[in-house]
């Protein structure tokens, strides 16, 4: 009989994940885990599969793989996610959390209503802007408003990284761009030697921008909280935009905020739990 793990299934705005705790339960073959519980049909089907692990530097440790197996450094919507899970599913007490992830040591902050998790605001840290630790190339020490030429269009691009690498492109027609073309183009450029999470940005107003998201390994997904931080980055240091602003994606709205006091990103927003589940491992991913 195969194995059995327990998971649970959490979408924030649509961005859905399959996440396990390694807390009480041990795995083995990750990448081909991540890429058969993400799979349509054959898996439970997301974006992707996040495990909640012990830490010795913080409360909680996060890993995020993609559904091609490959391991991310950071997602803001599941590191959110992670804080209401710990919570809800009794590992913690605490309404002010610290993950360690691949990409630095985060912090998170419940807001509760009737004892449960109404809201969560996560502090993903400062972004990094030079362009040698996003990766990106560029003669300049910055990737900065840069012109990258994507199957003959030209986009004006930021790059930055978050823990993870993103960028920015800033559009007038995001409702018509052609992501399933340019959002590959974007992430395999030659410009980023590890790929890239490539965002699409229109500028509505100040405080408000519009956001598609092609994510590295995984395609477009319905939100992407690292990648509202990255527009309010882009925006701010090409003067589109204010320092707190609220994205609009297609799965919903996410206020971003840049403070200046300590250049540390605030994302926030909901999460949900959608269900737990008993997965049936198949024979190849046991242990021989």
């Amino acid at each position: 009989m195969n194995r059995a793990i327990t998971f649970t299934k959490m979408q924030a705005y649509g961005n859905d994940y399959v996440y396990i705790d390694t807390l009480t339960q041990e795995l083995s073959n990750l990448n081909e885990l991540a890429k058969f519980v993400s799979k349509k049909h054959f898996g439970v089907c997301s974006d992707g599969m996040i495990l909640v692990c012990p830490s010795d530097v913080a409360d909680f440790r996060m890993r995020v793989f993609n559904p091609d197996g490959t391991e991310a450094e950071m997602c803001g919507n599941a590191l959110r996610s992670v804080g209401m899970l710990v919570f809800e599913k009794g590992f913690t007490d605490k309404t002010e959390i610290t993950v360690e992830t691949l990409g630095g040591l985060k912090k998170i902050y419940l807001t509760l209503s009737g004892g449960h998790v109404s809201n969560i605001t996560a502090n993903i840290g400062a972004p990094i802007i030079e362009a040698d630790k996003v990766p990106a190339i560029t003669k300049s020490e910055c990737f900065i408003d840069k012109t990258v030429i994507l199957d003959g269009r030209k986009f004006d691009t930021t790059a930055i990284s978050l823990g993870n690498p993103h960028c920015v492109s800033f559009v007038s027609d995001l409702d018509d761009l052609d992501l399933e073309k340019y959002g590959p183009l974007m992430e395999n450029n030659q410009l980023f030697p590890n790929r890239i999470n490539a965002e699409f940005c229109e500028v509505r107003d100040r405080s408000h921008l519009r956001l598609r998201t092609w994510e590295r390994g995984t395609g477009e997904t319905l939100a992407c909280a690292t990648g509202c931080a990255t527009c309010i980055v882009g925006g701010v240091l090409t003067d589109r935009c204010d320092r707190k602003v609220d994205v609009e994606q297609i799965g919903g709205v996410t206020q971003v905020e840049w403070r200046a006091e300590n250049n540390s990103l605030y994302i926030t927003a909901p999460s949900n739990i959608v269900f737990d589940g008993t997965l049936h491992l198949p024979h190849y991913l046991l242990d021989n």
